[in-house]
């Protein structure tokens, strides 16, 4: 299991910390190996320079959207499934980092739940 059970307690502020880290830093990765993929894809289709490609990809997977527009059919079919792909990327890299937050706090509520229906 992934995370506690409701049964447990909450988790130490230390080992929290641990796993918020483990989940940045997968969603870390996850953004690199997306802005490699952006990177080579403009590199390859539109054939831009190294900065030019990261500058593309970067603006795409931070939701802002391409620099430069495509000239070749190769790079405008690349620069749409790649712009799909990170609009995806952004949403589960949001999901991936708050995951952790999102179950603790609502892990709070549910033992303040319990304890509030004990004490009746």
């Amino acid at each position: 299991m992934l995370y506690e059970d409701k049964k447990h307690p909450l988790l130490p502020r230390r080992r929290f910390a641990r796993r918020l880290a483990t989940h940045s830093a997968v969603a870390a990765a996850l953004v690199v190996l997306s802005l490699a993929l952006g990177v080579w894809g403009y590199m390859r289709f539109e054939q831009l320079a190294f900065l030019d490609a990261l500058l593309n990809a970067a603006m795409l997977l931070g939701g802002m959207g391409p620099v430069e527009f495509p000239r070749t059919d190769g790079g405008k079919l690349f620069a749409s499934f790649y712009a799909l792909y990170a609009g995806f990327v952004l949403l589960a890299v949001v999901g991936i980092v708050m995951a952790p937050v999102a179950h603790r706090i609502l892990h709070h509520f549910h033992l303040a739940d319990e304890q509030e229906e004990r004490s009746h």
